[in-house]
């Protein structure tokens, strides 16, 4: 029985990367052309300063099968790659980095590593990364132990932006922040095995990185947003309400501890309640204990919320273009 092979969608988020558009779109069209099957490229414009959009262009009306997207401003790599997604049409979603430090050529790897044992999302390990080790490498292995950890989804290499994804795991998978680089973590929550194969990487020969140290922190506040989202969307009144019990608890039992005393405290009387540190704390903390039942209560709100309203993007499209006949 012949099986047809799945269809490919391929997503770039291109910003500010005029000096290597041509070489990118030579090299996308070669690895996927003649791979037989069904597929697409989608190009998108995160409101590039230079001459990216018209080198898009170029490309899209030398080579098929080019879907490009414009943005209105620059909304960031979560926003494009999101845009992308959204425009996508295909069985497999593919998505790499516009700098050729990802090949594409690697796409039929990932191709074949998913179809051999039905996984759901294939990642791209960067085992010999061409990379600087203190602003790049050393952050992002740190970053990768800590999204390990705290997702329970392990694997080495987070910040490689060329993985392969199967279209249903990312339906409802809702992006923004810096959150594109957790995509498998939040794919595990809809279910499905993720597996990671080893991909080149070659160093940056023209345009200037995006990436810093200054990322990564705004990617540690993202991991506690998915850490959230992981475990208590369902129910945030349960984190919330676990950590209203532990203020409220300490309060009570502060305040049992000075009634005793007072009750039974014999010629030592009043000891405890004279000192500000017994009588203050206790109650700032049971105000802590309802403070954070208010907030698992708002945050239950939101969370309806959010289910209920999943239609807001967070890009602004200012035009697209087509390769002809697409």
């Amino acid at each position: 029985m012949t099986t047809t092979p799945a269809s490919l969608s391929v997503v770039v988020p291109v910003f500010n990367e005029e000096p290597n558009v041509a070489a990118l779109a030579k090299k996308l069209h070669d690895a996927i052309s003649g791979i037989g099957r069904a597929y697409e490229i989608i190009l998108v414009d995160d409101g590039s300063r230079d001459a990216s959009w018209e080198r898009l262009c170029e490309a899209a009306r030398t080579y098929p099968h080019f879907h490009l997207i414009r943005f209105r401003r620059n909304f960031g790599q979560t926003a494009a790659m999101s845009a992308g997604i959204d425009a996508a049409h295909h069985d497999v979603i593919v998505t790499l980095d516009a700098d050729l430090q990802n090949d594409p050529a690697d796409i039929p790897l990932l191709l074949a590593e998913m179809e051999k044992n039905d996984y759901a999302v294939v990642s791209g390990w960067r085992k010999d990364r061409k990379d600087p080790f203190i602003n790049r490498r050393l952050p992002s292995m740190i970053a990768n132990g800590l999204i390990s950890s705290i997702t329970g989804v392990k694997l080495h290499d987070y910040g490689c932006t060329l993985k392969a994804y199967r279209r249903e795991v990312l339906q409802g998978v809702r992006l923004y922040g810096e959150m594109h680089r957790f995509i498998p973590a939040l794919c595990s929550w809809v279910g499905g095995d993720i597996a990671e194969v080893v991909v080149t990487h070659h160093p940056r020969r023209a345009g200037k990185s995006k990436y810093g140290i200054g990322r990564t922190f705004r990617v540690v506040l993202d991991l506690l947003t998915v850490k959230f989202l992981l475990r208590f969307t369902g129910g945030p009144m349960q984190l919330f309400g676990k950590i209203a019990f532990v203020f409220g608890g300490a309060g009570l039992l502060m305040l049992l501890v000075v009634l005793l005393d007072r009750l039974l405290g014999a010629g030592s009387s009043f000891y405890l309640i004279k000192r500000p540190f017994w009588v203050i704390t206790p109650f700032m903390l049971l105000a802590f204990c309802m403070q954070f039942l208010s907030m698992g209560l708002l945050a239950e709100v939101q969370t309806r919320t959010y289910h209920e309203s999943q239609d807001k993007r967070i890009y602004s499209i200012r035009e697209t273009f087509d390769s002809p006949g697409a």
